[in-house]
């Protein structure tokens, strides 16, 4: 339905003030139901930038402990080797010295031997006795040195072992930093897993306002063009007139083309589509009047004649047609109840039917319609309000 049309409806169906200041209000509640929206969008892409500015500090956390972590771990790769490097070296220490050990004891024993036959050998032996005191001299001079030796391997040993032990020591030290490096990875990578759950989060609420503002950016346009349309025919539109007379009673000699100027309308009530107004429904324009008035109202004769018609017909429900003589003839439609019967004589003022909806009509009211010769013509040229 195009927008005249749905403002046509709205004429029909209750007052053009109204619904213009209804709509105002609702375009009103929309903008600030925008705005509002908008608030949130802002909150939520401050909201957006403060989560990432969490996750890129998160994330170069992570960077700066996996690096460590590698750092550590070369670390305690060089302790390791080296860990194996002094342990090669004390057992060639411990080697050497239960070699050298074994080698002193043979030359003691070899002393021990060859001192004992000294002075045997000095009796019984040509031997010179200075060779053999060279020999014993000797003999001495190389266990003193094989056991300065011992001495010094043993040195060197200890501090290998003493060696051993620091590396040991600092290997288990870095082991404990590593360890804690990695809690505190896995804390990182926790927290940036949160920080990245509420990235989400924040970003698909950010897609949903950003769909709903759109969409009611669209509704706000729609109907502030309806709005405006409403403004427009509301200050081309001629002044709402009320009718609040009605025809007074009357002889049957009175003749209606006399009432020109002074004619009463059949209800009282408003004055809500004129003749010649467009239809909502598109349709040939109005040839009368529709008066809004409360069911039940009695609906009365403009002028004496004859009923020359009381029945229902299609569009305009109980209908009754009053023949005012001279080829002019009255037309009261929609009515409740029709009160008169074909061929009654009708005064001035008589009842003649009660207001109603019928014939498919939104609001009660009464449909009136004057035509001469059978064509119709503004009940408003001989209408007076006053």
């Amino acid at each position: 339905m195009t927008l005249a049309r749905r403002i046509g409806l709205g004429l029909v169906l209750i007052p053009m003030l109204a619904l213009a200041q209804g709509e105002a209000e609702k375009l009103e509640a929309l903008r600030a139901r925008l705005e509002g929206l908008r608030a949130k969008i802002a909150e939520s892409e401050e909201s957006r930038t403060e989560v990432r500015d969490q996750l890129r500090d998160s994330e170069r956390a992570i960077s700066e402990a996996n690096r460590a972590l590698r750092t550590l771990a070369a670390r305690r790769a060089k302790a390791e080797e080296d860990l194996k490097s002094l342990a090669k070296r004390s057992q060639a220490l411990e080697g050497e010295i239960a070699s050298r050990r074994e080698a002193l004891g043979r030359l003691l024993t070899l002393r021990y031997i060859n001192g004992e036959q000294s002075g045997v050998k000095l009796l019984f032996s040509g031997e010179e006795p200075g060779r053999i005191a060279r020999e014993l001299h000797y003999y001495g001079y190389v266990s003193r040195a094989q056991a300065g030796m011992i001495d010094e391997l043993r040195a060197n040993l200890a501090r290998l072992k003493e060696l051993e032990q620091g590396t040991r020591g600092r290997n288990a030290e870095i082991a404990a930093i590593e360890s804690e490096r990695r809690s505190e990875r896995a804390a990182l990578i926790r927290e940036q897993s949160q920080h990245r759950k509420v990235l989400a989060q924040i970003s698909s609420q950010l897609r949903e306002q950003r769909r709903q503002v759109k969409h009611l950016e669209r509704d706000e346009s729609r109907l502030s063009r309806l709005v405006e349309e409403l403004r427009k025919l509301l200050a081309s539109a001629p002044p709402r007139v009320r009718n609040d007379k009605l025809p007074e009673a009357g002889n049957a000699d009175n003749a209606f083309s006399g009432l020109k100027k002074g004619l009463r309308l059949p209800i009282r009530g408003e004055l809500v589509n004129r003749f010649g107004a467009q239809r909502s429904d598109g349709g040939p324009t109005w040839k009368g009047l529709f008066i809004r008035s409360p069911a039940g109202q009695e609906v009365r004769a403009v002028a004496p004649g004859r009923v020359v018609f009381a029945d229902w017909l299609r569009g305009f429900g109980n209908l009754l047609i009053i023949d005012h003589g001279k080829s002019y003839l009255t037309i009261y439609g929609n009515n409740e109840s029709v009160l008169k019967q074909v061929g009654d004589t009708v005064n001035t003022g008589d009842a003649v039917a009660t207001v109603g909806a019928s014939g498919g009509n939104m609001e009660s009211g009464l449909y009136f319609e004057i035509r001469h010769e059978g064509k119709a013509f503004d009940p408003m040229r001989w209408v007076s309000l006053k």
